[in-house]
């Protein structure tokens, strides 16, 4: 019998209206885009009574679950931010929750209690360049979680969300740094669990789409180059330190080759859909 795939529950907050048929809600795909982006940006309100506007902080962050840290993309998750320990959102999200306890009654508690944030993550696939301007497009990933977040005081659940979010910038960096990480680096930085609420997720790929006005039109046809820029990110070759004594560790060297050939072959196949 084949798994069944989880979804986020429809709501009015995450519900994609435009162009809908381009939504996922299933946990795995909006799970591994918002893993596969170096940056996601963090939105969430401030009681700052002399500025209206909403706060948005790029930030580093992944999805995992400490009580089952065996759970996979497809599972319910939490999302590990990263930060500062005095910055504004560390200290917002530790007046909004007097505990950050790992029960889990605690957590389910919490759901309501944190600090509200809107994170969202992206990716470019491809410029698609139509007979008229009014039909290019972006083949596109994006993702976008609803959720509360709240500080992490355990200490065990804090290094594994540490270690977690490294292992998610390169493969097994954690475990190939320096380690044990020194008193200062721990009370320096300060973890962040949101708790998902919902999410939703939105893909366009293929090739160029062109009213038929425009595709009978001899004169346009004839003037205008119309087609796909294939887009996507690619790692160069590793550059040492001029301290450096060690030659470049594998897991180093498979991360770059495995990285730059599954974008290149996802964003050339995606054009030709």
């Amino acid at each position: 019998m084949g798994r069944h795939t989880l979804e986020y529950p429809k709501t009015k907050t995450n519900t994609v209206r435009r162009k809908s048929d381009r939504a996922s809600y299933a946990l795995e795909a909006i799970h591994s885009l918002i893993n596969s982006s170096p940056l996601l940006n963090v939105a969430f309100n401030t009681p700052d009574n002399d500025s209206p506007f909403p706060t948005i902080l790029p930030m580093i962050g992944h999805m995992g679950s400490f009580d089952r840290p065996s759970a996979d993309l497809g599972d319910p998750l939490d999302l590990y931010l990263h930060g500062y320990v005095s910055s504004r959102m560390m200290n917002l999200a530790r007046s909004s929750s007097s505990s950050s306890s790992s029960s889990p009654q605690d957590k389910e508690q919490e759901q309501e209690q944190g600090l509200p944030v809107c994170i969202s993550a992206s990716h470019v696939d491809a410029l698609i360049l139509a007979t008229s301007p009014f039909n290019h497009s972006y083949n596109y990933r994006s993702a976008t979680l609803f959720g509360h977040a709240t500080l992490v005081t355990d200490d065990a659940e804090k290094l594994y969300a540490m270690e977690l979010i490294t292992n998610g910038v390169v493969p097994d960096r954690w475990r190939t740094s320096r380690q044990p990480p020194t008193p200062a680096e721990m009370q320096s930085t300060s973890i962040l669990r949101v708790s998902i609420s919902s999410g939703s997720a939105k893909f366009r790929d293929g090739g160029v789409h062109d009213d038929r006005h425009d595709l009978e039109d001899a004169d346009a046809q004839g003037k205008v180059w119309t087609g796909v820029l294939p887009v996507f990110s690619r790692i160069g070759d590793p550059i040492p330190t001029e301290y450096n004594k060690v030659d470049t560790p594998a897991n180093v060297t498979d991360f770059v080759r495995e990285y730059n050939k599954q974008n290149e072959e996802y964003v050339l196949a995606a054009a030709k859909k």
